[in-house]
């Protein structure tokens, strides 16, 4: 690793390895400072469902250099087809991949979080130690050190204590006020896994429309595996509560919720038992005032979860860590005035990628009626037939960043 000579050199823990953890390891070694990723997990948690990157993002990962084994790395998925119960495409709209304008439904740079993981992971592990399968449990701090208590009982004396533990935040929870909710819900819920991928699963990501709120998606990433993705509408506080529960009976309401959907929905609920993994979420927001108090500062999805549907969260991940590490790198000897920098600079970007999700536009794709759902298609085939998404797509002039330009490179080129 090439460190800047002169600067000051910063001992800075970051919880949490995941994509925006690591990407703050990334530049904040290349600015000189001495990084330690703590990861809950025993460890790295390459896996997930697939992400996309998205305008101000792609052009992060170029700077990082790692553009090219993105590249390499991408999951073969052409565009998005509605379908009915019987597997019918209604409508069609495809990846725009014309290098210009904004990203459709799919993106033209889709990924497995796993593999970006492991990306991110590859390009930082010379420089970074990592210690996995150990959590930050607490921490105070003074003027001049924060103490962080990690869950094997130790303890460190760091800088700088960076909390990019996802949506979920202990640090931000230690952070806030207590009783603070930083959650702003759209009434839906996700769960998502993998089954075994059979001869009519597509390179075309599938949409199936369900009355009473209800949606199954099914893409496919290698010639094994398929992902299944149910939604719903649900404002109901067992719905909220169903994601703190043991897996199985998140499974059991999930499969209770769907079993009379028709379409693949049988052999989607059969694969739960045998997948690797299962994951159910509610679809929500992280919106809070301030990122940063002291010596202790918030990133990612800890700081600005932008929430699935806001097409932006791996890219505003990389895209805060960007912001972040170049002003730390700018500033290590008054952090006060990187982390105020920091939140004036990304803010504005934050608002953009929240702005985008709509309640009311996303209950309109997920439709109560029968009939809703057939307006919805045909309104749809009609837009497609028009080719209205493709050029809409290819025309505009800005993704879902909005006009916000990514600030100066976080360190130089020689160090990068």
């Amino acid at each position: 690793m090439t460190t800047r000579s002169g600067t000051q050199s910063l001992r800075v823990l970051v919880a949490g390895g995941g994509v925006a953890g690591q990407a703050l390891a990334f530049w904040l070694t290349r600015g000189g400072h001495r990084v330690t990723v703590a990861e809950r997990f025993p460890a790295l948690r390459a896996t997930g469902a697939q992400v996309d990157l998205r305008g101000q993002g792609i052009e992060a990962v170029n700077r990082m250099g790692l553009l090219d084994a993105v590249r390499d790395a991408l999951v073969d998925e052409a565009g998005v087809a509605f379908v009915d119960a019987h597997g019918k495409a209604k409508a069609t709209i495809m990846a725009n991949t014309s290098g210009k304008g904004r990203q459709t439904l799919t993106s033209e740079y889709e990924i497995m979080r796993g593999d970006l993981a492991r990306i991110l992971h590859d390009a930082t592990k010379n420089d970074t130690e990592y210690v996995f399968g150990r959590s930050v449990d607490g921490f105070e701090q003074d003027e001049h050190k924060v103490i962080a208590h990690l869950s094997d009982g130790s303890s460190g004396e760091f800088d700088l204590l960076i909390g990019a533990d996802g949506q979920g935040s202990r640090i931000r929870r230690a952070l806030l006020p207590q009783g603070f909710d930083p959650y702003w819900r759209v009434g839906m819920h996700m769960a998502y896994w993998f089954v075994p991928r059979i001869a009519s699963d597509s390179n075309i990501r599938d949409t199936y429309m369900i009355p009473k709120g209800r949606q199954v998606m099914r893409r496919s990433h290698n010639p094994t595996e398929t992902q299944v993705y149910f939604v719903m509408r649900d404002e109901s506080k067992e719905a909220s509560a169903i994601h703190r529960a043991p897996v199985e009976r998140q499974q059991s309401f999930w499969a209770d919720r769907f079993r009379d959907a028709g379409w693949q929905t049988e052999r989607f609920i059969e694969g739960m038992r045998t997948s690797p993994f299962f994951y159910s979420q509610e679809i929500a927001q992280v919106r809070t005032d301030t990122w940063s108090k002291g010596r202790v500062v918030l990133a990612g999805d800890a700081a600005h979860c932008a929430s699935p549907y806001s097409g932006m969260g791996i890219s505003g991940g990389l895209v805060g860590a960007h912001v972040l590490a170049g002003e730390i790198n700018r500033h290590p000897g008054d952090l006060p005035t990187a982390l105020a920098n920091y939140d004036r600079t990304l803010r504005p970007f934050v608002d953009e990628i929240q702005g985008e999700v709509n309640p009311r536009l996303l209950r309109l794709g997920m439709p109560m009626t029968q009939r809703a759902i057939d307006v919805f298609q045909a309104t749809t085939a009609l837009a497609c037939f028009l080719r209205v998404p493709e050029l809409t797509a290819r025309f505009s002039r800005e993704d879902r960043g909005g006009d916000w330009q990514l600030p100066a490179n976080p360190a130089p080129s020689s160090a990068a």
